[in-house]
């Protein structure tokens, strides 16, 4: 099956989620699932369901009601975001299944660079002790989801202060840079991506990743995602890709 990987750089919340809406809207059944890596500009967004009493004292970082599940929580830059459409159908997957399967990746790329994370029950996302270090918040509509996770690379916590995260009162916000982690966004999603997938499409043991770069008038960058191995002269595929179908054998993603 194929699979669009897109990169973009620091892009305002309602472009891309305008964006999502327009490309979900426009799949059929035939149509690749896509993952976009990217950063968000300071911004507070607010589940379907949040209640305003999460939303203590803003400031002023905007708050934009989102149509993604879930309560209150922060963007900004040194977050990395994955935004996922995906086919549930074309999975066989429910909801649930696909909220295991991405926490499933997340703690599986922390667990590369020496982190010991977990899931809660009750509590979707990934926390390292009592800490949250990545968030969860989705959207299904025609049988294919969107929205995605965060994870917190070296973002600035302090915005976490002026609001309950996801909902709850007090509850520990934690970062890879507080962890001894100094990785940037980039290098997270290099860390990210084959584990993430991995998960995400449990089974299937030939995907084509294709990248694409960002398209629209923001976020036209490659900072987020390196190019394919191979695009320059000093780089060289590895030696189990499959070059004339652009394949990759699951555990040798790049």
């Amino acid at each position: 099956m194929n699979l669009v990987v897109r990169r973009f750089d620091v892009v305002d919340y309602e472009w891309s989620l305008k964006r999502m809406r327009a490309r979900v809207d426009s799949r059929d059944d035939t149509t690749a699932d896509e993952l976009w890596f990217l950063q968000h500009h300071p911004v507070f967004t607010q589940g379907q369901g949040g209640r305003a009493v999460h939303v203590l004292e803003p400031g002023d970082i905007p708050v934009v009601q989102s149509d993604r599940g879930g309560q209150v929580t922060f963007h900004g830059p040194g977050q990395l975001i994955v935004y996922i459409m995906m086919d549930l159908r074309r999975a066989a997957i429910g909801p649930r299944e696909l909220v295991r399967r991405i926490e499933s990746g997340i703690i599986a790329m922390l667990g590369t660079l020496g982190v010991t994370a977990a899931r809660r029950t009750g509590a979707p996302g990934v926390y390292v002790e009592e800490a949250k270090i990545a968030a969860l918040g989705l959207r299904i509509r025609r049988g294919i989801s969107y929205h995605g996770l965060s994870l917190n690379v070296d973002v600035d916590l302090e915005p976490f202060t002026r609001i309950d995260p996801c909902g709850y009162r007090g509850l520990a916000v934690t970062r890879l840079r507080d962890l001894g982690i100094t990785v940037d966004c980039a290098e997270a999603a290099r860390l990210l991506l084959s584990p993430l997938v991995d998960a995400l499409y449990t089974g299937i043991d030939d995907i084509r990743i294709e990248r694409r770069p960002g398209s629209g008038v923001q976020g036209e960058s490659d900072e987020c995602l390196p190019e394919p191995a191979g695009n320059d002269a000093t780089d060289k595929p590895p030696a189990n890709r499959d070059t004339s179908t652009g394949s990759w054998p699951r555990g040798n993603r790049p």
